[in-house]
């Protein structure tokens, strides 16, 4: 299984997914977009990650390859490529397939719980109500053609699903203590009083069987793009 990880700052890496790459013995290759915007042939691979980033998909003047890694991921999605999208990523996914991405009425960051939305057997289907990691303030509109997954309280599309096998997660179901340590230490000035805005306390006080939780769904959405048939 080739793999390719699109990665737009050091500290938001592909988490708890190593084990399952791991498992597979996958080969790992990277778009470190903050040292170099090198993107590979879409047809050498087998599977396509799009990791977190503090940016916007609409700053293109300020990350100029931002348009190129667009195209890359609207390319692979119409070649019938298994793409999930992370935080960021799932912003990617949207922007590149021509839906708004915007600034959402609240940020969510924190341990906060997510709603299923009923679907079809075509569909992923998510637990009905699931405590998950969020770090956002954007959002998006869904892409034509594209399901909606999952909402909150603070923002409506917090999950899609486009063809059988491209997902959008809004939230970081990848996330171990380690990466949470990562992502704190590197925007805590995000972490202003808000509505749906933890502590850094409360946020660091989650418990082994939280992780577990949203670790073995990441596992599973994996598994469900890559599916035969």
């Amino acid at each position: 299984m080739k793999v390719h990880v699109l990665q737009h700052v050091p500290f938001e890496g592909i988490g708890s997914m190593t084990s399952w790459l791991s498992a597979r013995d996958a080969g790992v290759t990277y778009s470190r977009f903050y040292e170099s915007a090198f993107l590979p042939d879409p047809e050498s691979l087998d599977l396509i990650i799009a990791m977190g980033g503090p940016m916007s998909v609409n700053d293109e003047a300020s990350f100029p390859w931002l348009a190129k890694e667009k195209q890359f991921v609207r390319d692979a999605i119409q070649r019938g490529l298994p793409v999930i999208g992370i935080c960021f990523g799932a912003q990617l996914i949207a922007s590149a397939l021509g839906a708004r991405v915007y600034p959402n009425s609240e940020k969510e960051i924190g341990w906060l719980e997510i709603e299923a939305i009923p679907g079809t057997n075509n569909e992923y289907r998510f637990p009905e109500k699931i405590s998950v990691f969020h770090w956002h303030g954007e959002t998006f509109d869904l892409p034509v053609g594209a399901t909606r997954l999952a909402k909150s309280a603070a923002c409506a599309n917090q999950a899609f699903q486009v063809g059988e096998r491209v997902i959008g997660l809004q939230f970081h179901l990848e996330t171990t203590p380690e990466s949470l340590d990562l992502i704190i230490n590197n925007c805590r000035e995000e972490l202003i009083e808000a509505a749906y805005v933890q502590t850094e306390s409360s946020m660091r006080a989650a418990s082994s069987s939280e992780y577990a939780n949203i670790n073995r769904l990441m596992e599973d959405i994996l598994s469900f793009v890559m599916r035969q048939g």
